[in-house]
């Protein structure tokens, strides 16, 4: 897996017991547009992006990349998962040479508050705990996103630390 170590990318699908985790395929681009066009989904993201730039930029096969699960329930992708490096550069690191695995997550509105995101999430950092044993996961988001605190608080992260960046209240923590 590029950045992410030694792991095999991609996995075969992971299953639960209500969601399909999987790679990203061409029937999925619909659904990553609306991701980034939604300014529910983008409210704590830096704000969606135009719907027409969206239809012009993004590939056929959206998010094909190590480290990125779609999330799909019942044949639809409803939102995905990921693992990326944390930037060494930004604020927020547990290990003093940085680098350490980011979880991160985007659902569509009509995807909240029916669990699937800790379903999703768990199914993941299980899958990553066992590609990559012993890594520290992290996971930042905005403080003022109560739903991703709360989830986070389900998932295990602890609080490290909160610092200001892009113009906001971040809240950074670790999952041991």
């Amino acid at each position: 897996m590029t950045g992410l170590g030694p792991a095999a990318w991609p996995p075969a699908p992971i299953r639960t017991e209500r969601l399909v985790q999987r790679e990203s395929e061409a029937r999925d681009r619909d659904a990553f547009i609306e991701l980034f066009a939604s300014p529910e989904v983008r409210t704590y993201l830096g704000g969606p992006r135009p719907r027409d730039e969206l239809e012009r930029v993004v590939p056929a096969v959206p998010g094909c990349r190590p480290g990125l699960f779609v999330i799909e329930l019942d044949g639809a992708m409803i939102g995905t998962v990921t693992f990326e490096r944390r930037d060494a550069e930004r604020p927020g690191h547990v290990r003093p040479d940085a680098g350490e695995a980011e979880l991160g997550y985007m659902f569509l509105p009509q995807a909240w508050g029916h669990g699937y995101a800790a379903e999703a999430c768990t199914a993941a950092l299980d899958w990553f705990a066992g590609a990559l044993p012993g890594e520290l996961v992290v996971l930042c988001t905005q403080a003022a996103n109560a739903p991703s605190m709360r989830l986070a608080a389900k998932l295990g992260f602890i609080e490290v630390e909160r610092f200001e960046e892009y113009g906001a209240e971040q809240w950074f923590g670790v999952r041991i």
